[in-house]
Formats: structure tokens, sequence, C-alpha cells
């Protein structure tokens, strides 16, 4: 088992990796390729929008097709993509080159969450989406100056170029070793289903833990957006700074997640909701808090924005496992399904608030307060639909 969650683990890391490992060189490309830097920067959330949306068809052709199908053929998008971006003169071909990445791990994202669904359940699924979530937040403590280390030796088109191999390195493990884990009674769907993603919608559970994620990713979506400017170009760190600072957080939220999953174990899932809807509603008090009350010339210091900020990701890692395994615990039949329109909800959704709020006319640490506070509400209202929950939900 521990092989095949590593396996998905793998996966799963394609949709940070292609998010992370270039957030260094976005002034490089956009000299490269001769446009403004706030255009390469919309590049983040439309590959979050595209996974989101694209989950919607992948879902249904997992539960059709089976995993390990429609898994080698998001490696094989993931492959295109890169090297498109990779070889890319101009900035069509760099937004094309992204569009198909999005696409592509929408695909793998709905194998591994559907991976776990197909082997695990109630806390022990839990406790497997909560490694999958934690792991995932060493890409961001370490991409960055991996990115950096590569461009500066290759230039910006390094980077593509090692998502290149790792897809192709990736591809011929899931060739070899990745077992098809698609239950035999499970469903088949012809198009697109809509009739069982309007029965899944009308379910009040579902949505409540769906959106429970989509806040918290909306949050860290702001986040990581306003990051750059708040820690650079007012904080006045260093590029190594910014990295050392954005790779601590990850760290961070990786120690949570161990915690997470022993608090999972002993004090069950609704605990740790509510822990996430509390913590994350103090880091907006803290994040507010500084602003309004400390003194003019401390409000640029990093820590200002840091450490607020990394009390509300724990909250993030309190949210993920428990929210995930409670929205697609009672689809065993319906995997494929389920687990894309909940990755529909959480990427769409939360690039959506995330843009919301940053087109707001709201300072930067004010449209992160806000995004938290969104996360803290939509965490607290899974929390309160778990405790209605008792034993394993049935199938509809």
């Amino acid at each position: 088992m521990q092989k095949f969650t590593l396996l998905l683990l793998s996966l799963v890391l394609l949709a940070p990796l292609g998010i992370d490992l270039y957030l260094p060189t976005l002034p490089d490309i956009a000299l490269g390729l001769n446009t403004p830097v706030s255009t390469v920067q919309t590049t983040i959330p439309l590959f979050l929008l595209v996974m989101g949306l694209g989950q919607i068809v992948a879902g249904p052709l997992v539960d059709n097709l089976g995993r390990k199908p429609v898994a080698l053929a998001g490696l094989l998008l993931y492959i295109v993509g890169s090297v498109l971006a990779a070889t890319a003169s101009g900035w069509p071909q760099f937004l094309c080159a992204r569009v198909v990445q999005g696409c592509a791990v929408c695909c793998t994202a709905v194998v591994a969450f559907s991976g776990v669904r197909d082997r695990l359940d109630g806390d022990d699924a839990a406790r497997a989406y909560g490694f999958l979530n934690g792991a995932l937040n060493i890409v961001p403590a370490l991409a960055p100056m991996l990115g950096g280390f590569l461009a500066e030796a290759f230039g910006w088109r390094a980077p593509f170029w090692f998502l290149t191999a790792y897809a192709v390195v990736i591809g011929l493990l899931v060739i070899f070793f990745l077992p098809e884990t698609r239950p035999a009674g499970t469903l088949a769907v012809k198009g697109i289903p809509l009739r069982q993603y309007w029965q899944i919608l009308r379910q009040p559970r579902f949505l409540a833990f769906a959106f429970a994620n989509a806040g918290a990713l909306g949050m860290v979506l702001t986040y990581v957006s306003l990051a750059p400017q708040v820690l650079m170009t007012e904080g006045q760190l260093s590029a190594l700074q910014f990295s050392i600072a954005f790779g601590a957080n990850g760290f961070w939220i990786m120690l949570v997640s161990v915690l997470v999953n022993k608090m999972i174990r002993k004090l069950g899932r609704p605990i740790c909701l509510a822990t996430g809807s509390v913590a994350m509603t103090l880091g907006a008090v803290m994040l507010l808090g500084g602003v309004l009350l400390l003194p003019l010339a401390w409000q640029h210091h990093w820590a200002l924005y840091m450490l607020p900020v990394a009390v509300s990701v724990a909250g993030l890692a309190f949210t993920v496992g428990p929210a995930t395994s409670y929205a697609l615990e009672p689809y065993q039949k319906q995997a494929g399904v389920a687990s894309a329109l909940a990755g529909f909800i959480q990427m769409a959704g939360g690039a959506s608030g995330g843009l919301l709020a940053m087109a707001l006319p709201l300072a930067e640490k004010s449209a992160l307060a806000l995004m938290m506070v969104v996360g803290a509400i939509l965490t607290g209202t899974a929390w309160y639909y778990s405790k209605k929950v008792r034993g394993t939900l049935t199938a509809l």
C-alpha cells in the first residue's frame, strides 16, 4: 500500500510542480516573450481554472476507461505542454502550453484521488488524503529554489525541460507499477454525466465539504499570488530570501499535516475541521491586527505577513484531508465522477475566489484577510455537517 500511495503522490505532484517551479522565473519569461509580467502571472490561476474545469470531463473517463489509461493520457499531455512551454517563442504558444498542462493535471489528479477511494475508507482514507495534500507542501518548499537554480544555470526554459523529464519518468513508473484499481461494479457513464453530477450536487453534505476545500485553496492561492508583491516589492526581500520564506512555510504545512494525521486517528475528523476553522480565523485577526495596531514603520516587515499566513495555512492542513474523505465517502461506485466534481469545486471555486479577492479595491493584506475569513466560514460549515455523519454513508 505504501508503494501505491507514493505512486499516487507522484501523479499529484504534477500540479504544484507546474505552478511553483517557474515562480522565480516569471520576470525572465516576461522578458523572453516580450510580455508584461502581469500577463504571465495570469497563467497561475488560469492553470488551476483549467484543471478544475477539466476534471468534469476526466471523471467519467476514469470510471469508463479505468484509472491507468487516463493517468497515462494525462502524462502524455503534460509532456506535450511542457515541451511547448520550453520551446515557446511568443506569448500565444506559452499560453497554449499552460492550458495543455492544466488539462493534463486534471486527469492525473482525478486518478490519484479516485485511487485512494478505491482502496480505503473512513479515517484511513482521510489519513491518505491528508498525506497526499500534506506532502504536496514539500513542492512549494523546494520547487521555487530548484526553479531558480535551473533558470540561473540554463535559462528560464530549463524548469519546463525538467517537468518534461519528470513526466517521462513517472510515465514509466505508472506503466510498470501502478495497478488498475477501478472496482468491478463501477457505474459506466455516457458523455458528461450531468444527471450524476446533479444528484451529487443536491447533497448539502457534499457541497459543505467540497466548498471547505475551495475556501482553503482560495486563501492559499491569494497568499501565493500576492507574496511577491508584499515580500519582495514592499518588504524588500531578495529573491533568495523570498524563496527561503516561501519554502519555510511549505515545510511548516508538511509538519502540521503529520500532526493532523495523528489527530484524525485519536480525536476524529470533526475536531480537525473545527481546528482548521479556528486557525484561519486567528490568521485573519493577526493579519488585520498588524495593519491596524502596529506602527507604520513596521508595516512592510515580512513577519507581519508570514506569521499570520503560517497560522492560517495550518488551517488548510487541518481541513483538506477530513473534508475530502467526507465528500467522497458515499460514492464507492462513482469515485471518478465524485472526485472530479469535488476537484472542480475546489480548483475552480478556489481560483475564482482568489481572483475575485485580488480584483477588489483592497490592499494586499486586506484581500488575503478576506479570503481567510471566507475559508474559516466554509470550514466551520463543514464541521457542522461532519457532526451529523455517523458510520459509513451509503451510495446514492
